[in-house]
């Protein structure tokens, strides 16, 4: 009898939790632990503005790995003429992994699965003698289990070092975009930190919620996502030559130059193609280079991946590029050097292209940097208990804490931690892409086989027939 705890209640919690429901030998109870949300939404997916769109056609999104159309089936129930290569809104996403949850937790109970839901959060885990995880949950209550997985998602945002302590206590600088006051009055200029897909919802938000305000984005290279094409593109046709090339490849040099010749193919393969056929790969492409490899890919390549890999639906491309085209949005190339004021505030920046300094005033400073993994500068309790009593390591560059390929955590020592896995943006610096949803379905899919070896219930039914 092994029981087993997930701690985190967004998407990766849910797909993990879901796919353990599914494995009759299993005979412990499976304790999803979600903390104060709705579990499954997690940040990605508790939106309720219906412009922010999922940056994956419909036909790709799936909380399971078993599953195929089952988001497009649902997304039909409530819109009536949705296709596999639309970008829906986020919002239906996370409802859709609402029900989907709730059919399998029914599924399971009639199965005689045992399972319970703790909407708490966990405050600390410990090894206990011989075998096996204390979990401290946050109302005093604790959970003895046999595994532990780690799904807790993006991090609490941190403030930039530019920023000061009057500008952080002022009201009109927002740390966390998805969670805002409505100000005393709307801002005139508003001003945006990032220009990632976060930052492009942010703003998408701001246009309507504030029609008469400036809009400013700033980031070091001034680049906004690529955008998704309107419909999707062919196969490029030499993809397994490229991905085999890749992989023998020593260095990040070596395999640009393998990217920038497929690019130039003369077959006129769209450049979408080439990048998304290397998915399969971008792991073990990230696991093959030397600490010092990854470190040159991150200062001088991540914002063109980032910017390719991770690109925006053609509407919300379209909604950004005509908001700059009549004159609300401005995009700087420019590093943030200081940001002071009680309001407005004053946003002192040095352009990326003459290097000059130059002040801008906003009434509204939006901080939308994305995604944060560094665990060993975070305020998360949880973490910081791991790492401060040595259960767990952050990555050496601070993507996240450091795991085996399988997600089992590593402690200060180096030595793996038997049952304690991580899943999602804690694994960015073992893993690199694994935040997306088809790498976080394929994860969880493999931790449910890896952590209750047993038939799936689908299979068994059919059997049964």
């Amino acid at each position: 009898m092994t029981d087993i705890a997930i701690i985190g209640g967004g998407a990766a919690g849910a797909a993990v939790f879901g796919e353990l429901l599914r494995r009759p030998g299993h005979r412990g109870t499976i304790h999803w632990i979600t903390g104060c949300v709705a579990p499954g939404r997690g940040v990605a997916y508790a939106t309720e503005d219906e412009r922010h769109l999922l940056n994956v056609r419909a036909a790709g999104m799936g909380l399971f790995a078993d599953q195929q159309d089952d988001f497009l089936q649902h997304a039909n129930r409530y819109l009536g003429q949705a296709q596999g290569s639309d970008f829906l809104p986020r919002r239906l996403f996370g409802e859709f992994i609402e029900a989907q949850v709730r059919a399998r937790m029914s599924e399971a109970h009639a199965h005689g699965i045992r399972f319970q839901l703790h909407h708490v959060k966990a405050a600390a885990i410990r090894r206990e003698a011989g075998r096996g995880y204390r979990i401290e949950l946050a109302q005093g209550d604790a959970l003895i289990t046999e595994a532990v997985v780690l799904a807790i998602g993006a991090l609490a945002p941190r403030p930039l070092r530019a920023v000061s302590k009057t500008a952080l206590g002022s009201g009109v600088y927002v740390l966390d975009p998805w969670k805002q006051d409505e100000p005393a009055s709307p801002p005139r200029r508003l001003l945006v930190i990032g220009t990632g897909l976060t930052a492009v919802d942010t703003l998408i938000s701001a246009a309507t919620r504030w029609p008469k305000a400036e809009l400013v984005a700033v980031s070091r290279h001034g680049l906004l996502p690529l955008q998704h094409p309107a419909s999707p593109v062919a196969p490029y046709p030499f993809q397994d030559e490229l991905n085999a090339a890749l992989l023998r490849c020593s260095g990040v040099a070596s395999m640009m130059r393998l990217v920038r010749k497929a690019l130039a193919d003369p077959s006129g393969t769209d450049w979408r193609a080439v990048i998304d056929g290397m998915r399969p790969i971008n792991a073990r492409l990230w696991q093959g280079l030397a600490l010092a490899q990854r470190r040159q890919f991150l200062r001088h390549l991540r914002w063109v991946w980032e910017a390719s890999r991770h690109r925006t639906a053609p509407a919300s491309s379209e909604t950004v590029r005509a908001l700059i085209e009549a004159g609300r949005l401005q995009i700087h190339a420019a590093r943030v050097l200081a940001i002071d004021g009680c309001g407005p505030l004053t946003v002192t920046v040095r352009s990326r292209a003459t290097q000059l300094m130059n002040t801008i005033e906003a009434d509204r400073v939006i901080q939308a940097t994305g995604l944060d993994t560094a665990a060993a500068y975070a305020g998360d309790p949880l973490l910081t208990q791991l790492l401060g009593e040595g259960l767990a390591m952050p990555d050496p560059l601070q993507l996240g804490v450091e795991a085996e390929p399988d997600g089992q955590l590593l402690d200060a020592d180096g030595r793996v931690q038997p049952g304690l896995y991580g899943i999602g943006s804690l694994l960015r610096g073992n893993l690199w892409e694994c935040t997306a949803m088809p790498e976080i379905r394929a994860a969880a899919s493999r931790l449910a086989h890896a952590l209750a070896p047993s038939g799936d219930l689908r299979g068994e039914e059919a059997s049964a027939k």
